[in-house]
């Protein structure tokens, strides 16, 4: 929240890469926010997380709405840098605000459609078979129709992207040091914010790798569910603190990787006096 805010509030912090930055900020609020219904839900009624139940197709639903949303907005990150640093040696093309705000509009479109699909009948309540173990009353077909080609996307794109990044760096850096150029104090904001970029990633594949292993396992298994009880269990509780660090680490990377933000946070943390003489400076 606080990350959103200050992104918000600050005309400054109004870039392109910034706006995909405060969208991914808002995925995870979403993404815990919904996790945390799914934990009361838990706490009241278990055997409606465990076995399934008609009030649990709402909470699945915002979760994956937010997850989509998270791993759409991660796969635009990726190619918006991509074009801030492979243009910025031709200036044919400029990623502007208006396309990171469309780029959000279509990634937030895309996850309620995709994650709204349960809501409209495509769920197992009334029928026993291809029932997902792990996140009953869901479908299997559903949720390999969503996560396999999801995370295929997500893995390729941004992976294509940034080390089309790097290959592209290292050639300007080899250029400027066959013109004479001192590269010592090459750090440039396209290199810091590629950096900050690719740990997102890798933060989010580390955290959503055993979603992925569970709707394998869910295709895969043919086992009866009283049978998986209570290690199914301990999965799923092991996946979702997983994404919950997920949600908090990206806020965390940044924050502390990014200095215009954190300058901004800071300014914030200052006394009303200080604050005012902060502003100023």
């Amino acid at each position: 929240c606080t990350v959103i805010f200050t992104i918000m509030a600050t005309k400054d912090l109004h870039k392109p890469i910034l706006v995909l930055f405060c969208n991914l900020a808002f995925s995870d609020l979403f993404t815990s926010s919904s996790g945390f219904w799914i934990s009361l839900l838990f706490i009241t009624n278990p055997d409606s997380t465990i076995f399934g139940s008609k009030d649990m197709l709402a909470p699945y639903a915002f979760y994956t709405i937010s997850i989509l949303s998270t791993i759409y907005n991660l796969v635009s990150i990726g190619i918006e840098r991509y074009l801030a640093v492979a243009e910025s040696i031709r200036t044919r093309f400029r990623v502007s605000r208006k396309h990171s705000l469309a780029a959000v509009l279509i990634n937030w479109t895309l996850a309620f459609f995709f994650g709204c699909l349960p809501l409209i009948g495509w769920n197992c309540l009334h029928r026993e078979n291809r029932l997902s173990i792990l996140y009953s009353p869901l479908c299997v077909d559903y949720l390999i129709f969503t996560t396999i080609p999801n995370c295929v996307v997500a893995f390729i794109v941004p992976l294509f992207t940034y080390l089309s990044i790097i290959i592209i760096l290292r050639k300007r850096k080899f250029k400027m040091k066959a013109c004479g150029q001192a590269t010592g104090t090459y750090k440039s904001a396209e290199i810091q914010v590629a950096r900050t970029s690719v740990s997102i990633w890798l933060l989010a594949l580390i955290s959503y790798a055993p979603f992925f292993a569970g709707v394998l396992f869910d295709a895969t298994n043919h086992q009866c569910p009283l049978e998986l009880y209570p290690s199914t269990n301990i999965f799923r509780n092991c996946k979702a603190m997983l994404v919950t660090i997920n949600c908090l680490g990206n806020p965390v990377i940044y924050t502390l990787k990014m200095k215009e933000l954190r300058a901004k946070l800071k300014v914030l943390r200052c006394p009303s006096g200080n604050r005012m003489h902060a502003c100023t400076v």
